[in-house]
């Protein structure tokens, strides 16, 4: 079986935007150097947080260079390669320019609800079509559909190509019941801030974060304590964040984080339609928490 790489402090890379709408390259640079600098292990671009739906092949594909020509290997990077339509996603495998990315994140199939043998199926396509590692993305709150762990699991068995999922379904016990079911070379990678704490005491090798675009050097040390078996002060940095954690996502992802960083100096606080800035008062609200925090 394929390795995992991805492993620690995964970063879910914000695309910044300029005033006019148009990506913001050089902040693009600041951002992937000012992870690097502060403990990111790998990047996932491409995917969600990146408002990949909204940008053109031609931003996609420079996005991609951008950041696996200033990263130079340093670290792995995981690239957002998923849909509902099976097909397409074969055909993008095989003729994409997947130069210098370690591995593909492929979500669920979303809106037409397949069943759990057409997740398996849709799936186990994408493996043949790829010698990539590929991390499967189960969020059933933005496709509508859990895969269960008895398919992950599954997949994990059959596929071996098919190194790591990213669990976001919020059900810590299907995520107990994965790592008790998988193969000893298949991970479980967070895909909630919020939960990464629990997750990882129970197993999961990591996390693909929001917050790490902001504030990588804290929650890298807060996974790299529990790595360690030191639960207590992990703990207390895991409850440091845990106001953030709720307000980051109240006018949904990335607007929390982009306003974040936007705070810190770091970005314009903008977004393309259908996605909006965060509320006037979630922002206030999130600058008191950084100045508590001392950030």
């Amino acid at each position: 079986m394929v390795q995992n790489i991805f492993k620690g402090l995964g970063i879910a890379l914000i695309t910044p935007f300029k005033e006019d709408g148009s990506v913001d390259y050089e902040a693009l640079i600041r951002l992937v150097d000012y992870q690097l600098s502060n403990g990111a292990d790998f990047f996932c671009i491409l995917a969600t947080t990146g408002e990949t739906p909204t940008l053109s092949a031609g931003e996609k594909l420079k996005i991609k260079d951008t950041v696996v020509d200033y990263v130079q290997g340093r670290v792995p990077i995981l690239m957002g390669c998923g849909g509902y339509n099976t097909a397409a996603i074969v055909d993008e495998l095989h003729t994409g320019d997947f130069r210098g990315i370690d591995g593909i994140l492929s979500i669920c199939p979303y809106y037409n609800k397949p069943s759990q043998e057409g997740l398996y199926q849709h799936f186990k396509a994408i493996s043949a079509a790829t010698s990539l590692p590929i991390v499967l993305y189960n969020v059933p709150g933005r496709t509508g559909v859990n895969m269960q762990a008895a398919t992950t699991v599954r997949l994990a068995k059959d596929c071996s190509n098919i190194v790591a999922i990213k669990e976001a379904s919020g059900n810590l016990e299907q995520v107990d019941e994965i790592i008790k079911n998988k193969p000893r070379d298949f991970d479980v990678i967070s895909g909630d801030d919020a939960l990464t704490f629990p997750m990882v005491s129970c197993g999961a090798v990591g996390v693909i974060s929001v917050i790490g675009n902001a504030l990588p050097k804290e929650f890298s040390k807060m996974i790299r304590l529990q790595m360690r078996g030191e639960y207590d002060p992990a703990r207390k940095i895991h409850h440091r964040f845990t106001d953030l954690f709720s307000l980051l996502f109240v006018d949904g992802n990335p607007a929390g984080v982009k306003a974040m960083l936007s705070e810190m100096g770091f970005i314009q606080n903008v977004l393309r339609l259908p996605l909006v800035p965060m509320r006037i008062k979630n922002i206030q609200r999130m600058s008191e928490i950084l100045k508590e925090l001392k950030i």
